[in-house]
Order: C-alpha cells, then sequence, then structure tokens
C-alpha cells in the first residue's frame, strides 16, 4: 500500500519513516510527483491547512496522502509565527538564522526574553477529497536565550525543553521523535492505520 506524505522536507520524512517503519506501508514523498506544483496555504489554522494538502495532493496523484502542518506559538509574540512559521519574516529571512534574529529582536522589544511558547503539528489523512483521520499533538517549552545545538531542523535550535535541559536541536533524532509534536500526531496515525489497514487502498 502507497501512502503519499505530503512534504519535500527530507528531516521530516525520514522522521515520519522511523515512527511508521513496522506498517507495510509504502511511505514516498512529494519528490516521487514533482511535476505537481505547491497549493497555498491559505488555512487560518495548522487544521485547516493541513486538510487543503492532503486533499489537494491525493486529487492530483490518485493515491491516499497524509499531510501535516506545524509550527512554532510563542506567547510573547501574541502566537507568532504560528501558521506562517515557514514563512516568517518573509523572502529576505528564507534562512532561519534570520527568523531566529528577528524573533529575538522583537521578544527584547516587548521585554519577552524567554517566553513560553510551543510546537504544534495537526495532521490529515485522505483519500481524494474524503477525510479518514486527523490527530494533533504539541509540546510545551520556551524560547532559549541563544541558539543551540546542531541536530533537528527548523526552529528547534530556540526551542527549550524544560524536562531535558536542552533544547530540541540538542536531542538524538530518537529522543526528539519521541516527544515532539510530529511524532504525537504521527503516533496517533501510526495506532489508527495498525488497527484500520483497510482505509489505504492496495
Amino acid at each position: 500500500m502507497r501512502l503519499l506524505v505530503a512534504t519535500t522536507n527530507r528531516n521530516k520524512l525520514r522522521e515520519i519513516r522511523g515512527i511508521m517503519a513496522d506498517l507495510a506501508i509504502e511511505l514516498v514523498g512529494l519528490d516521487a510527483y514533482p511535476a505537481i506544483a505547491e497549493p497555498d496555504e491559505t488555512g487560518s489554522t495548522f487544521a485547516e491547512n493541513a486538510r487543503l494538502k492532503a486533499v489537494y495532493y491525493s486529487t492530483r496523484t490518485g493515491v491516499p496522502a497524509v499531510a501535516e502542518d506545524s509550527g512554532l506559538e510563542i506567547d510573547g509574540l501574541g502566537g507568532e509565527p504560528g501558521v506562517h512559521s515557514a514563512r516568517y519574516g518573509g523572502p529576505e529571512a528564507a534562512e532561519y538564522p534570520k527568523k531566529f534574529a528577528i524573533i529575538y529582536e522583537r521578544l527584547r522589544a516587548r521585554n519577552a526574553g524567554s517566553s513560553s511558547a510551543r510546537f504544534v503539528c495537526a495532521l490529515a489523512l485522505v483519500d481524494g477529497p474524503g477525510l479518514l483521520f486527523e490527530a494533533r499533538g504539541t509540546i510545551e517549552g520556551r524560547i532559549a536565550d541563544a541558539p543551540r545545538g546542531d541536530g533537528g531542523f527548523g526552529y528547534d535550535p530556540i526551542f527549550y525543553f524544560p524536562p531535558r535541559r536542552l533544547t530540541l536541536a540538542q536531542l538524538g533524532e530518537d529522543e526528539k521523535a519521541g516527544v515532539s509534536h510530529r511524532g504525537q500526531a504521527f503516533r496517533r496515525l501510526h495506532d489508527y492505520l495498525r488497527v484500520h489497514p483497510e482505509v489505504l487502498r492496495p
């Protein structure tokens, strides 16, 4: 059975494959369908964006698809960057160190240096236009006083996880997957597909 994971991010795909490894499912990323343009992510919530991406790619490829939308919510910035996490700061801040600099500058301006924060992940599994399953995962923490760690990706170096006294970028890959927002959501999907494998067409 083939399941399209609607991402071009190899780090995310590797993390997801590790979680789903014991299921008899072939997971493929969007690199298997290079001719399909990306949809506009017009949703106002992570769940809305996950649904629209999953439906978009499933209807265009003809195979079941799972899409996730995830991001960082910083309380000291009123929930920013939120659903705009990947595009935060605009085209001139395409690299994450530039996004970090913007975040630290805005937190200093509000005197909210080590603000509480969370990572959120919403996923949707669809077959064509039909919604099969949804899940959500969150991890609570705060913004580190400076980026730390060489692992992970995205905002991981600035997200301090109090139970381990480390940023997510300082955790090992398996340990991060065990606590992360994305890991939580995809383990829920894993458990659903283990009980209901019939929802994926051969």
